[in-house]
């Protein structure tokens, strides 16, 4: 039994992992947030209301704690001044382990809204510059293969994406070019990755710092030719965008993905989908969504749960 802290815990995935965890009945377990707490908590847990903005009180909430992982999001500021403090107080504190908000794509070109994984990610790797200050590890499962089970609820605290690959409407916008086709995108299950991150905060070697997790891998061209058969066999409408149009933003496509979700405003949501349709679409096309199956081959043992199990399991109810 070790003591963890989540800081961010109230986010989707976040609690999705903090479920996960308390399940185990192992770990004494601090969930840090801005928010109230809750009337009830699960056994072995502690509620921490905090504004992230003092080091030395984060110091104070961290002692004795060893593994702290980030679920905060900081899309509002690429220098991602909140996790900044968090592990600078995990040093002060003493902290053994630190998972910084990572939980997507391996690579974060053409993702702009993830500027701050990109800065904390240079931040870490400046703290341990010349010797190993504090642990960490960037935690990626590519792409949650639930969103491609949307408006189909299969987790309960991810919100349904619509994705430029939309199984519902069997249709999809792509990168234009071979390339583009034969990029690579994993897919993971957010029932898999929450119980791969528990077997991660219990393992008692190093974390690697480069910490893939891998449901399954596949090219962008046999996601849609999954799509198909899970939905009937019937053709996908598949429009493709060269990459200069997805880049001056002239393209033109018959729709346009739109989501509701948590970290994007109301009143953002409409003005923001074309540029994620833009970022998405580019990075799908780069890979950004593939990542090594490092935690595959430290938990050899365990059973991944195929995207065309997981798909065709949801699909195959209509």
């Amino acid at each position: 039994m070790v003591k963890i802290a989540i800081a961010g815990g109230s986010s989707g995935v976040g609690r999705e992992f903090t479920d996960a965890l308390v399940a185990t009945n192992k770990h004494e377990i601090l969930l840090l947030s801005h928010k109230d707490a809750p009337p009830t908590l699960p056994a072995r847990t502690t509620w921490i209301k905090t504004t992230y903005s003092s080091t030395a009180h984060l110091a104070e909430v961290l002692s004795g704690v060893h593994t702290v992982l980030s679920f905060i999001i900081e899309q509002e500021s690429e220098t991602s001044p909140v996790q900044r403090r968090l592990i600078d107080a995990c040093v002060v504190a003493g902290v053994t382990r630190f998972a910084p908000s990572e939980w997507a794509s391996s690579s974060l070109r053409h993702l702009p809204w993830y500027a701050y994984k990109a800065s904390i990610r240079r931040y870490l790797a400046e703290l341990n510059k010349e010797k190993q200050v504090l642990q960490y590890a960037l935690f990626q499962p590519g792409l949650f293969a639930d969103y491609l089970a949307a408006p189909h609820r299969t987790s309960r605290y991810i919100v349904p994406l619509q994705i430029p690959v939309d199984f519902a409407n069997r249709r999809a916008i792509l990168v234009d070019g071979v390339d583009a086709e034969n990029a690579r995108i994993t897919l993971t299950t957010v029932a898999d990755f929450a119980a791969v991150m528990v077997k991660a905060v219990e393992w008692t070697g190093e974390w690697p710092v480069d910490s893939g997790i891998a449901g399954t891998t596949m090219t962008l061209s046999e996601l849609v030719r999954l799509g198909e058969k899970v939905r009937g066999g019937i053709p996908f409408n598949i429009e493709k965008v060269s990459k200069e149009d997805f880049l001056s933003g002239t393209w033109k496509t018959s729709w346009v993905p739109r989501n509701e979700h948590p970290s994007v405003p109301v009143e953002m949501q409409e003005g923001f989908a074309r540029p994620a349709t833009e970022g998405i679409c580019l990075a799908f096309a780069e890979g950004a969504f593939g990542v090594r199956p490092v935690w595959n081959g430290l938990l050899p043992g365990f059973g991944f749960e195929g995207a065309e199990g997981f798909l065709g399991r949801v699909w195959g109810k209509e």
